[in-house]
Formats: structure tokens, C-alpha cells, sequence
């Protein structure tokens, strides 16, 4: 996994990030449940998560900027928690940049406690690959099906998978259609140290359309699943030990159908590792805890 920063730091109401928040609500937000410890791998920055706010929650990235006292840097691939420690992980577009998917779905299988939920999302299709996956430090794109296949890989059974960003499908398409072309034959202009990927400015009417179109993906969303789009989001539940896959995918339905009730909750803070609670002693956080992106350790 890459150390590479994310624009979403210093661009968070860019038109994509904006969307994306919304789209992962609409399709995902449903399994969360009423959680009582949540890990979000890769989303710092907090652009596409801030509905994830269930619980108690901890972030862990490798890019320090976007994290604050509680939050862990560290690897997706070598997550710093005991077995079993998590209700929720997610990992918004976080898999993509791991050399090994299968390394890092085993860590999240790992960390997830019986009848706990797994939520993804990746970026789609390997033919759109350009220089923006290269500089961005992606080692794939998914299919739908490799997607599903992956985290079933990890001992994990799906409850939803579907494409989003349909509505602006034609226009991704079409620029990355472009730009492959464009692209020939010419290597990608390596970043300065400490520069993060440039992102594309489209003009007001256009960003305009794109926010458009992506509404018409969060209404299709919350009645069924997409076939196609930039990117694909999975639900997945690990089974418990000792009740069978009908019976998980009942609890995370009735717990989708409750998660009204309790409401987000606050994120804990704890300043230093003396202040930090019995369940993230629990999960061996106590070690790990990391105080202002600055660098103090608890």
C-alpha cells in the first residue's frame, strides 16, 4: 500500500467527493446497524464518511494529515487490532492501492467480529486505467464480479454489490476513452515529493451536470442495484460462529431496518493513551494511539 496523499484533504467539496459521500449512503449506510465500534481504513479526510458516524469509531490511513487524536497510521495490510475487535469496517476506495487485495481482505475479515459488516467501494473497469490510476498508485479496477469474488475470497458472504455513478457513466466513458488515447504510447510525469495527484476542473455547468446525473444514481440506489458505473460499492457480512449464513444475513436485515433508532453517535477523542477506554485497551488501540497528525504517541 501506497503512502501517496489523497486530494480530498485539500479539495473535500470537489464534486466527486461530494457525490461519492452521497451514493455510499444511499447504497450502504443500510447495513451499518447500530455498531458499536466502527474502523474506517483509508478515509482520514472524512469527505466520504461522514455519515459513518455510528458508534465508536477510529480512522486508520497512512497519510497523517486527515487524521486526529484516537486515529491510527498504519497499513491496511497489517491492521493493528486484535481478532474480532470491529462491528463495522469500512474501506472506501482504500483495496485498489493495496499490492495484495487478498492481504488486506484478510485483515478486515480478521478484525471483524461474528455477524459483522464489511463495506467497499473501488473504482471500475481495467480498460479505463490512465495515468490518473498510475500517479494515483492503483495496482487494479474492478468488475462487479471481481469485486464480489475478492471478498468472498476472505470467508465473507455479500449482501449487496452494485456499480454507482451510472448516470455519469457517458461522460467517464467518453474522457477516459479520450485520454487513453491521448496517453499513448507516454508514461505518466512522476509527482514532486509530497505533491498528491491533480484533480480535474470541470466548469460550473458541467460540475453542475455531473451532480445532476449522480442524483439520478441515488434514487435508482435505494430501490436496486446498478449494472454499470465508475466505480463498485459490496456489503458483506462475516458469518458468525455458530449461526449459519441464512441467519446472518437476517440479523444484518433487521439491524439495516433499526438503524434509525439509535442515531449517529459522536467520535470519541481521547488525547492520550491514559484517557482511552476499556473496549480500545480491547483491541490492543492503546499501543497504537496517535495523537494530532503532528506526531505525538500516546
Amino acid at each position: 500500500m501506497t503512502d501517496v496523499g489523497s486530494p480530498s484533504i485539500s479539495h473535500p467539496d470537489y464534486w466527486w467527493y461530494r457525490a461519492r459521500a452521497d451514493l455510499l449512503r444511499v447504497a450502504l449506510e443500510r447495513y451499518v446497524g447500530s455498531p458499536g465500534r466502527v474502523l474506517d481504513v483509508g478515509s482520514a479526510d472524512g469527505p466520504s464518511v461522514g455519515w459513518l458516524r455510528h458508534g465508536q469509531r477510529v480512522a486508520l490511513d497512512l497519510d497523517p494529515r486527515g487524521l486526529q487524536p484516537g486515529d491510527i497510521c498504519g497499513s491496511a495490510t497489517a491492521l493493528p487490532f486484535a481478532d474480532g475487535s470491529f462491528d463495522v469496517v469500512a474501506a472506501f476506495d482504500v483495496v485498489e492501492h493495496c499490492r495484495s487485495e487478498e492481504s488486506a481482505l484478510a485483515e478486515v475479515a480478521r478484525v471483524l467480529a461474528p455477524g459483522g459488516r464489511f463495506l467497499m467501494s473501488v473504482p471500475a473497469y481495467q480498460w479505463a486505467w490512465t495515468h490518473h490510476d498510475d500517479l494515483n498508485h492503483h495496482h487494479r479496477r474492478y468488475t462487479r464480479r471481481r469485486a464480489v469474488a475478492a471478498v468472498r475470497g476472505a470467508g465473507l458472504d455479500v449482501l449487496r454489490a452494485s456499480h454507482v455513478f451510472a448516470g455519469t457513466f457517458p461522460f467517464f466513458a467518453a474522457d477516459r476513452l479520450r485520454t487513453r488515447l491521448r496517453e499513448r504510447g507516454r508514461s505518466a510525469t512522476p509527482l514532486a515529493e509530497g505533491e498528491v495527484p491533480p484533480l480535474p476542473q470541470p466548469s460550473p455547468a458541467v460540475e453542475s451536470l455531473l451532480m445532476a446525473c449522480s442524483r439520478l444514481d441515488r434514487r435508482l440506489l435505494a430501490r436496486r442495484d446498478l449494472p454499470f458505473g465508475s466505480s463498485v460499492v459490496v456489503a458483506a457480512v462475516k458469518p458468525g460462529a455458530t449461526d449459519g449464513r441464512r441467519s446472518e444475513r437476517r440479523q444484518a436485515g433487521v439491524m439495516a431496518r433499526r438503524r434509525s433508532e439509535g442515531g449517529p453517535e459522536a467520535r470519541r477523542v481521547f488525547a492520550n493513551a491514559a484517557s482511552a477506554p476499556a473496549w480500545w485497551r480491547s483491541v490492543g488501540g492503546h499501543r497504537w494511539l496517535r495523537a494530532t497528525p503532528g506526531g505525538r504517541r500516546g
